[in-house]
């Protein structure tokens, strides 16, 4: 029975409340020159704003963009009923206040549009649980260590190495080369100093030093 009571006594207090919100809302938009169905429309945009916004705070708590436009729309609604409580002449409205009461339509849409459809975070999936270890059979037991050896491979035979030819002229003139250096030194040229004073490549050389051996 309290409970019932106690409920009842809100929801008149909301009425009132919102009642008078409502008309000090539109009291300031007719003095900033929104004459008509135009004045009676701006409450119900502010407390539309301020639905929606309220609504995505208790969907999504850390929601910034719907506490900062529940923010904006309560700061539009406490502004009117500040201003309209003798603080402000409402014959003399100035011209800041005329310019945020025309802004305000464009405003009030751009919040609603960012509230209505601004999608939700989708909520993270759980992990997968981890598989089950199955216990061991103190019963059985455990298995010998087994050791395979793998038999070492062959290595591969390489190709022989082709026979290179040594044409007659060059045979002859590496024949002079090391008479000479014979001569000279009273040993037998190596492939080496024969291949620095031929100028040839490595295999040529060795294959004239096999044929003058």
């Amino acid at each position: 029975m309290s409970r019932t009571i106690r409920l009842d006594a809100v929801l008149i207090q909301a009425v009132i409340a919102g009642a008078l919100s409502f008309s000090h809302l539109h009291d300031l938009a007719e003095a900033a020159g929104q004459d008509g169905w135009k004045a009676w429309a701006y409450p119900i945009s502010v407390d539309l704003l301020l639905v929606a916004a309220w609504r995505r705070m208790r969907t999504h708590a850390d929601n910034r963009a719907a506490w900062s436009w529940f923010v904006i729309a309560l700061a539009a609604s406490l502004g009117a009923n500040i201003a309209t409580a003798g603080l402000l002449d409402l014959g003399h409205v100035p011209a800041w206040l005329r310019i945020l009461v025309a802004g305000w339509p464009a405003l009030a849409f751009l919040g609603g549009t960012l509230l209505a459809h601004t999608p939700a975070a989708a909520p993270a999936e759980p992990e997968p649980a981890p598989a089950p270890v199955p216990l061991a059979d103190p019963t059985l037991a455990p298995a010998p260590d087994v050791t395979v050896e793998r038999a070492p491979e062959p290595a591969p035979e390489l190709p022989p190495a082709p026979a290179v030819a040594v044409p007659p002229a060059l045979l002859d003139h590496a024949r002079k080369v090391a008479d000479t250096h014979h001569a000279n030194t009273g040993n037998r040229i190596d492939p080496a100093t024969l291949r620095a004073r031929l100028g040839v490549p490595a295999p040529l050389a060795a294959a004239i030093a096999a044929q003058l051996a």
